[in-house]
């Protein structure tokens, strides 16, 4: 496919800059930020995608669980005998 481009002259003094410093010619570094610009929303998309599911995926049981691991393993290592997680501060500040 051939494309034909106006671009602005910062665009253009952009393009023919990195041309120069990368040694290649601007279809070919046109065509090199084109396709990464691609691989990047795939990326992109494919992230937000994890995270979206990460997100649906509604396992409370297992969430308490790991938070109440979390707790007893920062109680335990703890050196001073002062609770990190005090009882009755839970719901106020944790």
């Amino acid at each position: 496919m051939t494309l034909a481009l106006n671009l602005s002259p910062e665009l253009e003094q952009y393009l023919l800059q990195e041309t120069t410093q990368q040694g290649l010619s601007v279809e070919a570094l046109a065509l090199q930020l084109l396709a990464s610009s691609f691989l990047l929303k795939q990326k992109q998309t494919e992230a937000v995608n994890l995270l979206q599911s990460w997100m649906d995926h509604e396992n409370d049981q297992e969430q308490q669980a790991t938070g109440q691991y979390l707790i007893h393993t920062l109680e335990d290592d703890r050196l001073s005998e002062r609770k990190l997680f005090p009882p009755k501060l839970k719901g106020v500040t944790w």
